[in-house]
Formats: C-alpha cells, structure tokens, sequence
C-alpha cells in the first residue's frame, strides 16, 4: 500500500528549489529572448517527484515571483496550473520516461498550448516578452490570421520548452543518487 505523501520540510525544500529553477530559467529565456521559455523545469521535476499537488503549486509560486522582473509571468500563471497538473498526471502514469516521453510531453503541453496562446491574443494581442513573440509577429506580418498564428507558434515553442524541461530534470534525476529520487516516490 502507498503512504499518503506528506508536506514536510523535504517536501517543502524539493518545492523551494522548483520555484528556484522556474525562476532562473525565465530569467535566462527572457534575459537572450530565448523562443522557449524555461519557466517550469522545476514544476516538471516536482511533478515528476511529488505529483501534481505540489507541481501545482510549485508553478504559481515561480510565476508570482518572476512576475517581479517580468509582469507577463503573472498572466501566465493559469498555464503553470496545467503543466504541473498535467505533467504530475502523465508522470504517475510512466509516461515521462524512456521511449514514452515524447508522447508524455505531448500530452500534457498540447493543452497547456491552448491555455498559452488564449493568454496570448485575448490579453497581448501577440506581443509578450518572450522570444516566441518575434516568430508570432512574423508569421502574422506575411497575412497569417494572428489566432492561428498563436496557436502555432504556442504548439511548437510549448512542446520544445517541456520537451527540454523533461530532459533537463530526466539528466539531473540520473545524476543523483537513486536511493535519493526513490525516497520520494515511496512517500
């Protein structure tokens, strides 16, 4: 039988650091206007150790704080919801390791595309202060409706930017010990 996991100060450091990586991440994305964004390596890694719960949370608390340097990132909060949602889900299922990752991506940053690109032209009109918003631009400058435009560019740009967070955290889970990354699944 699984034990209950449990908010304590394991949990809550695990926690700390996320919000840690989510903020230098965006900092680095936003700082070379960098087309992926960088902001949810540490909702992925909790999602990936703890579950969806503790991702969750993990990712608004980064995009509160990185709303500080970049106000954006407060909009986006909703899209953190998802990824640590979604990406705590796909995880328990097995599905961000080996050969199923990049379904596993693809499950959950397909919807969290959605919820990008909605935040996107309903709020900005396109312009952000991510990189991504230079090929919106462009793709709506040469007669692309800028809807479509978003949905695209949030498609391809939210899949390489989860697609490299899971490699990122898959890397830094093998590197540790494993008798450290298993004590958190037994929880």
């Amino acid at each position: 039988m699984e034990k209950k996991k449990e908010f304590n100060t394991k949990t809550l450091t695990l926690m700390a650091f996320g919000i840690a990586l989510n903020i230098i991440g965006a900092f680095i994305a936003l700082t070379f206007r960098l087309p992926i964004y960088m902001d949810s390596i540490g909702t992925i890694m909790v999602a990936i150790l703890l579950g969806p719960k503790y991702a969750v949370m993990t990712g608004v608390c980064g995009s509160l704080i990185s709303g500080t340097f970049d106000v954006y990132s407060l909009y986006y909060a909703p899209v953190q919801i998802s990824t640590g949602l979604l990406a705590g889900i796909v995880a328990e299922r097995g599905l961000l390791k080996g050969m199923k990752t990049p379904l596993g991506v693809l499950l959950f940053a397909i919807p969290t595309s959605i919820v990008s690109a909605i935040i996107t032209v309903v709020l900005f009109d396109g312009i952000t202060s991510s990189g991504s918003s230079y090929i919106l631009q462009f793709l709506s400058g040469i007669g692309m409706n800028k809807v479509m435009a978003a949905f695209l560019v949030q498609i391809v740009t939210d899949y390489a930017d989860k697609f490299t967070a899971v490699a990122l955290v898959s890397l830094g889970l093998n590197a540790m010990p494993k008798k450290f990354v298993a004590s958190f699944s037994k929880r």
